[in-house]
């Protein structure tokens, strides 16, 4: 079964950093593309996020670029999410999910993690 386990999210004052972490196990096909995504009170979830198997490939919403870093560890099976100079608009459960090829679109993940809560104070 697999199984996708997000941790490191917290309470940050805006301009702060947290790097969350996601660890995957059970997976049948071996090092996949994995993807963040987020989702604030109310909206829909949205892409922040993805990166290939090797890590040469990533990809990042217009929102987040050049504040946050999508980077993995295979022979961990975890994916981070760097994330600097944190703004209020960051907050959301971030969740992460795993699919075969990188994507933008949450409709084409297979599997998703529980989500960890992100608060960016002003």
């Amino acid at each position: 079964q697999v199984q996708l386990v997000e941790s490191g999210g917290g309470l940050v004052q805006a301009g702060g950093s947290l790097r969350l972490s996601c660890a995957a196990s059970g997976l049948t096909f071996s090092v996949p593309a994995m993807g963040w995504f987020r989702q604030a009170p109310g909206k829909e979830r949205e892409f922040v996020a993805t990166i290939d198997w090797s890590g040469s490939y990533t990809y990042y919403a217009e929102s987040v670029k050049g504040r946050f870093t999508i980077s993995r560890d295979n022979a961990k099976r975890t994916v981070y999410l760097q994330m600097n100079s944190l703004k209020p608009e960051d907050t959301a459960v971030y969740f992460c999910a795993v699919r075969r090829f990188p994507s933008a679109s949450a409709s084409e993940y297979n599997y998703w993690g529980q989500g960890t809560q992100v608060t960016v104070s002003s």
